[in-house]
């Protein structure tokens, strides 16, 4: 701009104005890029879910919805041991080791991440219910506190807890 703009007020005045509104415009732009990407995606979650076939739930939070999203999407292809370790990840405390016994048509997922049994489990069973095989027979195993771990516990530890807590314990 030429010298004479730098003390005029009204120039400053709309320079100011200009860049609300680019900002406002830039931040709109990364919104809706964000939108295309399920890991960023806030507003058309709803979208994402009629587009893969996902019943809609707006109880569940937006990070449990993508997780539910993202293993519809990693479950599309061939299932192989691989396929479904993938899908469980999606979920909140999905570290699995999956366990095949062909001789029984059968597979057990193995929780391996963390005690207990996971918050989502209906949920990880449906989605790993849509990608295997109908002839295959899904078990589950969950990891739990021994006797021996809760012998080492102070009886004040013990005390304060119920055995549900104490099973899980870290």
């Amino acid at each position: 701009m030429p010298n004479y703009y730098k003390t005029s007020m009204v120039v400053d005045n709309l320079n100011n104005a200009n860049a609300i509104e680019l900002d406002n415009f830039d931040k709109k732009l990364d919104s809706v890029f964000n939108q295309y990407f399920v890991d960023s995606a806030d507003s058309s979650i709803e979208r994402w879910e009629n587009d893969l076939g996902i019943m809609v739930n707006n109880n569940y939070n937006t990070e449990y919805r993508r997780s539910v999203i993202l293993s519809k999407i990693r479950g599309q292809g061939t299932v192989t041991i691989k396929l479904i370790e993938n899908v469980a990840e999606s979920f909140e405390n999905g570290d699995v080791s999956i366990i095949e016994n062909n001789a029984l048509y059968s597979f057990t997922v193995k929780f391996i991440g963390t005690k207990g049994i996971p918050p989502n489990l209906d949920d990880l069973k449906n989605a790993i219910e849509d990608i295997k095989p109908a002839h295959l027979q899904m078990l589950y195993e969950f990891s739990y506190n021994p006797w021996s771990y809760v012998k080492t516990l102070t009886w004040q530890t013990v005390q304060a807890n119920t055995w549900n807590t104490l099973k899980v314990r870290e």
